[in-house]
């Protein structure tokens, strides 16, 4: 009989002077070896919850209930116990970092536990050598990107060598190759050492089907757990447009589909790219569908050619930029055009400099060779990766309110736009909260409100769907066309392949320090192997510039028959 690791009976939380709670009578077991999901909406108390089990980061404020690990009361742990053998990833890795250096930064949770350097000389060319991180070594964590930061973070949880590993969405920052690397060593961590893993996501695709169990949490409350084709088959059956967002790409398509799909047999649905082209294969239809079109790198590349005659808002002019004088090339002769009513998604790598080419369109950092032409009168506005960098207020309507004030609008003017941009983030039940203590999702929100705020005609976006989950990612996107019509451009740094195929109007890839590849999104998506929706990877011998479930429901051969 499986031992049960973490116990958690009628667990409710509220923070001070808050009306709902945050979470409401949770009550689930996690055996040892368990590889358990929790998803749902942001703010749902997902983070709230891994800080519960995580003892010295438990919230303030009123707690009921009880959470044993192994038997014991968490509280009753001795100290050296709770921090070795129950290790978490931030959602946001600049919090967790706390050195110089890489070196410094693995080192300094070995120290405070007092190892013999003998061991920790030991554990440290271990984990180096198992992340890749010896090139990294010596360089100062500010140089790494966001999601070398992530990696490190990983890294230096795991020198301590823990039983149970908790992790809020550590892939947020992850390009689509790196973050299935990451879950794959997730993976082997709890195949390979049995350790318990409990992460919090929203992109599911690589870890739904990995799961033991799922727990679906929604407004605090528990509102399903059981294996992942148990839960698609709930899901299923209630057909809840919200919840089925929180399912994978094949599970969707499945529930879409089949002619059964109201009620899915147990064990039935696809969870992966194989299982669902497997089945996809069954169908009577997939012999009718018509030949995949052949794509060769030619086909990724029209977007700037076909605008060549028409005037760019912005235009970057063979950009050359390093950090230092004597150091590495970050950008390369980079050139790249955004034309007027554009959301054009740059794509890439960790650390392929994407970040540094929104500050240098964004006038915060200057290239060494090359040059950025803005239109006249054109002014931009800019979200960096970390919302955290925007907030210095004590409430969510002070943020908003000095933003408006530093926009210069007028107090009648400023409640309207302050009311519109609430609405539309759907942030009026934190708007007396401490930026601080919102999830990551709804800061994000904050952060992207303060600069509409601004009103700017060209918007710079550096991973603003992190910590979103797909109801809100919808809104952002709806937000996005509505800001589209108005008038302004936007630029889009983002890892999720999904959004960007399903919302931008051209994606270019930066690789190398130079802008490798650009186009439509069927031609840039379709033409990608590695870098492409997990619904394209399934159909694209039938349907090859096929991008989204949607899509392909209404494309599929016979699908009027299911509609």
């Amino acid at each position: 009989m499986d031992m049960e690791i973490l116990k958690v009976d009628r667990l409710s939380f509220r923070y001070p002077e808050e009306d709902r709670a945050t979470l409401d009578e949770l009550s689930f077991t996690v055996k040892e070896g368990e590889f358990v999901v929790l998803c749902g909406p942001s703010g749902g108390g997902k983070t709230t919850l891994l800080r519960h089990l995580k003892r010295e980061l438990a919230p303030v404020g009123t707690m009921d209930g009880s959470i044993l690990y192994r038997g014991l009361p968490l509280a009753e742990l001795a100290p050296e116990t709770a921090a070795a053998e129950i290790g978490m990833v931030f959602q946001n890795p600049e919090a967790q970092i706390v050195m110089d250096t890489v070196w410094h930064e693995l080192a300094f949770s070995m120290e405070n536990l007092g190892l013999p350097p003998a061991v920790m000389r030991s554990r440290l060319a271990e984990i180096c050598g198992l992340f890749g991180l010896e090139p990294l070594l010596y360089k100062p964590v500010h140089e790494l990107s966001g999601g070398q930061k992530q990696l490190l973070n990983l890294a230096s949880v795991l020198l301590l060598q823990p039983r149970v590993l908790l992790l809020d969405e550590p892939t947020s920052q992850l390009d689509p190759v790196a973050a299935r690397e990451f879950i794959q060593l997730l993976h082997r961590l709890n195949e390979e050492l049995s350790m318990t893993v409990i992460i919090s996501e929203h992109r599911l695709e690589e870890v739904f089907p990995l799961a033991d169990q799922v727990l679906l949490l929604s407004r605090g409350a528990l509102q399903a757990a059981g294996g992942p084709r148990e839960i698609v088959g709930r899901l299923g059956a209630g057909q809840a447009p919200a919840q089925l967002a929180y399912l994978p790409a094949a599970s969707r398509l499945f529930l879409g589909l089949a002619p059964q799909a109201a009620a899915p047999p147990p064990g039935a649905s696809p969870l992966t790219v194989r299982e669902g082209k497997a089945w996809l294969r069954g169908l009577p239809a997939a012999g009718a569908g018509p030949a995949a079109a052949p794509h060769s790198a030619a086909t990724a590349q029209p977007g700037a050619a076909a605008r060549a005659g028409e005037a760019a808002l912005l235009r970057c002019r063979e950009l050359t930029f390093r950090y230092a004088k004597d150091g590495a090339e970050v950008l390369k002769k980079l050139t790249l055009s955004l034309y007027p009513g554009e959301l054009l998604a740059i794509m890439g790598g960790n650390g392929a400099g994407k970040s540094t080419l929104l500050q240098l369109m964004a006038g915060l950092a200057k290239p060494q060779r090359g040059k950025v032409e803005l239109g006249r009168d054109i002014h931009t506005g800019y979200l960096a990766q970390n919302p955290l960098l925007y907030f210095s207020q004590d409430t969510v309507a002070a943020e908003l309110a000095q933003m408006a004030e530093y926009a210069g609008l007028s107090g009648e003017e400023a409640q309207r736009e302050i009311a519109r941009l609430l609405d539309i983030f759907q942030l009026q039940a934190v708007i007396d909260n401490h930026p601080h203590d919102i999830s990551g999702g709804q800061q994000q929100q904050t952060a992207l409100a303060m600069v509409l705020l601004l009103k700017p005609d060209i918007l710079l976006l550096d991973e603003p769907t992190k910590g979103l989950d797909p109801e809100a990612k919808e809104r952002f996107a709806s937000t996005l066309q509505l800001l589209r019509e108005q008038g302004v451009s936007i630029v889009l740094v983002t890892h999720d392949v999904e959004f960007a195929a399903e919302y931008a109007s051209r994606c270019a890839l930066l690789f190398d320090g130079a802008i490798t590849a650009e186009g439509s999104p069927g031609d840039f998506f379709g033409s990608n192997y590695f870098y492409t929706t997990a619904v394209n990877r399934m159909v694209r011998e039938w349907l090859p510039q096929v991008l989204t479930v949607k899509e392909a429901i209404q494309q599929w051969p016979d699908s009027g028959s299911r509609s």
